[in-house]
């Protein structure tokens, strides 16, 4: 069934209805069940976690780069002291904590709520000409989730244990065992996280069957499956992972609740030492089940933060382009693929375990397999630039940003995918390089990207150009300044938990290479060369500086929804798809008529067509040769 002809009759989209919806301020602004106002909602209170996670990262970058001077202002806060040591200085256990809380925040608050649910929830019924999402009150409930996930993992930074301290994968049975010498286990950070978590994950689960229902029964007449805007297939799969990703990890979190606070023992094996004394459990557990259910999730959830920029540049290129995009129903077969190997790629996390060697290669083999459908699609993006008249606009500039961007992520993580290589690098500053260059200036740019091209759609005003050029070059010069010395470190060995920036490396090489004249030798230890240590300098100041070049950026989101210029239509940029056919901003309902669909999502430049953008909604004019469906 093309689309739920029933739900659009049953829909209440007349102007009447839109004129007489005005609920009370709390029930429009705070438990609002209007799916645009929930995309909001998850869109600013993302935006402050990302903020709170930048920040996190930013000491940790000070205490790489300057392990030995005490910390700038905050020590004079007394939160703060209290991890500090004596002279100020940032500890490692304050710098296991933030790097732990950096990536949970950054991941599980930060980038999965605004690309799936800011993104998802505001433009994804719009797209598929639905009055709202299928299930507005579970809607609701799935930001409220999200919410309270968010405050327990944030209230967990001024518990007495602080928040959790064992790296963003919590593993057991380092995970389960610490913090328990506390009186009340409860109120650890260590559980905290655990209960943080479920809510988080609770949250997605919601919000994954809405969208995955809205699409398939809530489209508008006309609206086939090879319509579709490629924006919404994407959303699609994401939300397919994380229906079937997220709960194994709900369940590993539970169980590791349980062997924390109920003495039972999922994942602790027989005769665990817990500081010199033998554990009071029962042993027999396996700590290999949380990594296998963890990492079944996590690298689903690598494309669950991926697909969304996908979804979102392939909107931006052929708008701004003015041709169709290229291949798209290669596209469209390959994220479906993508979406099912991404479930069979996950124990390439965990060479080091020991899996043996036809485990191993089958991995190898997935791993080297997904790279493929990835190829297409960023392949694809590029060759929709060939011969388009490019308007060079600032959400095309972040858009066309994140396919090199990606590019190099995808590539540096290739060599990871061997046991051989991986035994090198795991755990060296390599990976993580590789994993931020494709959640970093790879989605993240693709997200402001969004942010910029919707914006006049949500407000009814244009963000500055020129602000939005101050906020795109520097950002893309700090944010390869970040990341690209880590390659470098990564293969040298530097290991990622090294909160003094691996000064212990700097005297090793000072046995090894002193008095020699080879490339190593000038490399770590000293000559005309820089030494690797001294990179540190280089990113930490690259991160400082790409705090600074936000700024525009913030000022300019909030100055242009007052002082904004107006857009002179409801829709500025020209374009296509079923969103952009509503009043300016969307009222209660989305469509004064209901739509109906007569043409695929990417009509630029059509033989014969008046202009060069053919709307959904617009009808074929005798003598117009649209491209056949999905062919373009």
């Amino acid at each position: 069934m093309s689309a739920s002809t029933t739900t659009h009759e049953q829909s209440e989209s007349s102007s009447d209805h839109h004129d007489h919806h005005d609920p009370p301020f709390w029930q429009k602004y705070i438990f609002s069940t209007d799916h645009k106002m929930i995309g909001l909602q998850y869109g600013f209170t993302a935006l402050i976690f990302l903020a709170v996670g930048f920040f996190l990262m930013m000491v940790m970058r000070w205490s790489i780069a300057y392990p030995d001077r005490p910390i700038p202002l905050l020590s004079e806060l007394p939160w703060f002291q209290m991890w500090l040591d004596d002279e100020g200085k940032v500890t490692g256990e304050l710098y296991n904590m933030f790097g732990a809380m950096h990536g949970t925040i950054m991941v599980f608050l930060g980038i999965v709520p605004l690309a799936f649910g800011a993104f998802g929830n505001y433009v994804t019924p719009l797209q598929v000409g639905a009055p709202d999402m299928a299930f507005p009150r579970l809607n609701m409930a799935s930001y409220w989730c999200y919410f309270v996930g968010g405050v327990i993992m944030l209230v967990s930074f001024f518990l007495p244990s602080g928040a959790a301290k064992v790296g963003w994968t919590n593993y057991s049975p380092l995970a389960t065992m610490t913090d328990t010498n506390y009186s009340n286990i409860w109120w650890t950070g260590q559980t905290q996280w655990l209960l943080g978590m479920v809510f988080l994950i609770s949250s997605s689960l919601l919000g994954a069957v809405n969208v995955l229902v809205t699409i398939i029964n809530l489209r508008a007449p006309g609206l086939t499956w090879m319509r579709l805007p490629f924006f919404v297939w994407a959303m699609l799969v994401t939300g397919f992972l994380l229906l079937l990703a997220f709960p194994p990890l709900e369940v590993a979190a539970i169980m590791q609740l349980m062997d924390r606070v109920a003495g039972t023992s999922f994942y602790l094996p027989t005769d665990v030492l817990n500081n010199g004394v033998l554990m009071d459990a029962a042993g027999g557990g396996n700590p290999l089940l949380y990594q296998h259910l963890f990492w079944f999730l996590a690298h689903p959830e690598v494309y669950v933060l991926i697909l969304p920029a996908f979804a979102i540049v392939s909107e931006i290129i052929p708008n701004n382009t003015r041709k169709p995009l290229f291949g798209y129903k290669t596209m469209v077969y390959s994220v479906m693929v993508l979406g099912f190997l991404s479930f069979i790629v996950w124990a390439h996390h965990m060479y080091m375990t020991g899996v043996g060697a036809s485990v191993s290669a089958f991995f190898q083999t997935t791993t080297v397999l997904i790279s493929i459908p990835s190829v297409i699609l960023l392949t694809s993006m590029l060759i929709s630039l060939w011969g388009g008249s490019i308007r060079f606009t600032v959400p095309m500039l972040f858009a066309t940003a994140f396919i090199p961007m990606f590019g190099i992520g995808g590539l540096t993580g290739l060599p990871l995918a061997f046991n051989l290589i991986d035994l090198h690098l795991h755990d060296t500053y390599y990976v993580i390089g590789h994993f931020h260059y494709v959640v970093a200036p790879g989605t993240i740019f693709a997200l402001f990207a969004g942010i910029y091209y919707w914006y006049p759609k949500q407000t009814g005003r244009m963000m500055s150009t020129w602000m939005g050029h101050l906020h795109f070059w520097p950002s893309l010069i700090f944010m390869n300044g970040i990341f690209m010395p880590m390659f470098f470190q990564g293969m040298a060995g530097f290991h990622r938990r090294a909160f003094d920036g691996g000064k212990a490396y700097e005297q090793i090489s000072s046995q090894i290479f002193a008095g020699k004249d080879t490339l190593l030798a000038n490399l770590f230890h000293g000559g005309d060369a820089i030494l690797m240590i001294d990179l540190n300098i280089v990113m930490s100041t690259s991160a400082w500086l790409l705090a600074i070049a936000q700024i525009p950026f913030i000022i300019n989101f909030f100055i242009s929804i007052r002082f904004g210029k107006k857009v002179n239509s409801d829709n500025p940029w020209d374009a296509t798809t079923l969103e952009w056919a509503t009043p300016t901003p969307p009222p209660h309902g989305n469509f004064v008529v209901d739509p109906i669909v007569y043409r695929g999502p990417y009509e630029y430049s059509v033989p014969g067509a008046e202009s060069d953008f053919s709307p959904q909604t617009e009808p074929i004019a005798e003598g117009e040769k649209p491209a056949e469906e999905g062919t373009h």
